[in-house]
């Protein structure tokens, strides 16, 4: 297991790497399985994890849940789901009729 540092020329980002060894039977090789650790800041020299999506992983800790527009979100949901519910039972209602 090692580290590796690549630098990306078009971008000017140096990523971070794990890289572990294996075995490749089929071939008769070995081979290497790279994992993303994060990208090199430039200015002090430390790693900053990432996701692997080019975004800077979240510590859920610190953050609070914003409740109310989780609220909104899901009376939103549950809204527009009574209105299908409710057409749909108005349209089995007709269909039952004919």
């Amino acid at each position: 297991m090692g580290i590796i540092k690549q630098y990306d020329k078009r971008t000017g980002i140096t990523y971070v790497y794990e890289s572990k060894a294996y075995w490749d039977k089929e071939k008769h090789m070995s081979r290497a399985k790279r994992t993303l650790i994060g990208k090199m800041d430039p200015e002090t020299g430390e790693i900053v994890p990432t996701d692997g999506r080019h975004r800077k992983v979240k510590d859920s800790a610190d953050e609070e849940p914003d409740y109310k527009k989780l609220y909104e979100k899901l009376l939103k949901k549950y809204e527009s789901q009574k209105v299908l519910i409710d057409s749909l039972t108005e349209e089995i209602k007709q269909l039952k009729e004919k």
